[in-house]
């Protein structure tokens, strides 16, 4: 039985990111991975390292984004040095697209309440319209009445980012225990948890960080932590390969490196299934031909789905348990955007021993509105 300073359950975007930041200070990590039978979120992200939007009713959540959008720079040059797998990591700012004047002045309205929260943090973004955005995402739909610009948005592929976080892992002398589906955590005296598989002991370890999807809410309980998450739908479709023509990422188109175009994105309430619905991927690419047009040109070769981790407000769940304070748990669908933070400053609040008090607004007990009262 291995046993070590720091096991990670969930070998997804969001453990990997966990599982390299902990091997980066030399420690003796896990990362425990269930295979490929998972329910990989990893497998249906867009890719997109993205600030515009995100924190509406918590501006601590809107500085979080901004804070790991400008740390990815050097987070994607530090993997590519490491490892030499490039995750094709661009930042030159990023537009969403609406498609008619409704969906455009609703986008004004979320962006100018986050303005106003920001105060004098300020929030960057900025409407362009007609010629000039034409100039700037050549071949966009006539129909579609305006578009906001972030500079601090960006895009990634999230396979090769995996890959890369995985690799060095590995490469800091991480272990890697895949084909173990723990479905049992025993908490020791006075410190240290076992896990166990199939009734077989997996690891021990001093400090446990449950990361595991959808599979944290049984694992959390495990150890005294309440995970308030659910699943959300999102389908993905995806194009042949075309000539570079799109040079910014959007809200629901962006162009890989290969040429591809990624097509997005979609929500449905639908549990834990992951089939391709013919009506959803229909819209997409609706909206997405009303937006760029030239899409219609081209064949569609594969399409998916994938269950998201959601939370009730859509911001993360940062938890820490009470009875066993060495064990955390981790939960949020920005496992892309969040990747660099996650890395490099929670790894460090579990080392530790605490969740930061500037951090606690993400902790479960939020949703515990009889607490609050």
């Amino acid at each position: 039985m291995k046993s070590l300073d720091v096991a990670v359950i969930g070998g997804g975007l969001l453990g990997s990111a966990f599982a390299y930041g902990f091997s980066r200070n030399g420690l003796k990590v896990g990362l425990i991975d269930e295979g490929d039978n998972a329910i990989r979120t990893a497998r249906g992200n867009f890719g997109l390292v993205w600030v515009q939007g995100k924190g509406r009713g918590m501006r601590e959540y809107a500085r979080w984004s901004l804070k790991s959008a400008n740390a990815w720079p050097t987070f994607s040059d530090e993997l590519m040095d490491l490892t030499g797998t490039g995750v094709d990591y661009h930042q030159p700012g990023g537009f969403h697209v609406t498609v008619d004047e409704a969906e455009l002045q609703a986008h004004l309205g979320v962006l100018e309440e986050l303005r106003d929260e920001a105060g004098d943090e300020g929030y960057e973004y900025e409407l362009v319209q007609g010629q000039a955005l034409a100039e700037h995402l050549p071949g966009v739909g006539e129909q579609v009445p305006g578009a906001t610009y972030c500079p601090h948005d960006g895009h990634v592929n999230p396979l090769r980012l995996l890959r890369a976080l995985q690799e060095g892992f590995d490469r800091n002398g991480g272990s890697y225990l895949p084909f173990s589906s723990i479905d049992r955590i025993r908490p020791l005296q006075p410190s240290g948890f076992e896990l166990f598989s199939n009734g077989r002991r997996i690891a021990g370890c001093e400090k446990l960080v449950i990361a595991a999807g959808h599979g944290s809410v049984g694992l959390g309980a495990e150890v005294g932590i309440d995970v308030p998450i659910h699943p959300e739908q999102g389908q993905i479709v995806v194009t042949e390969r075309s000539a570079v023509s799109l040079a910014y990422p959007t809200n629901m188109v962006r162009q890989t490196d290969e040429g591809g175009f990624l097509l997005g994105p979609s929500a449905r309430d639908v549990g834990f299934d992951a089939d391709t619905n013919t009506g959803t991927l229909q819209e997409i690419v609706r909206r997405c031909v009303t937006a760029f047009p030239y899409l219609r040109k081209l064949r569609i070769q594969r399409s998916w789905a994938a269950l998201r981790i959601m939370t009730p407000d859509g911001f993360p769940v940062y938890s820490q348990s009470e009875e066993f304070p060495e064990a955390f748990a981790f939960s949020c669908h920005s496992g892309v955007t969040l990747a660099a933070v996650h890395a490099q400053e929670v790894c460090q609040w579990v080392l530790d021993g605490a969740i930061p008090p500037a951090y606690q607004c993400f902790a479960p007990d939020r949703f515990n509105v009889s607490k609050s009262n």
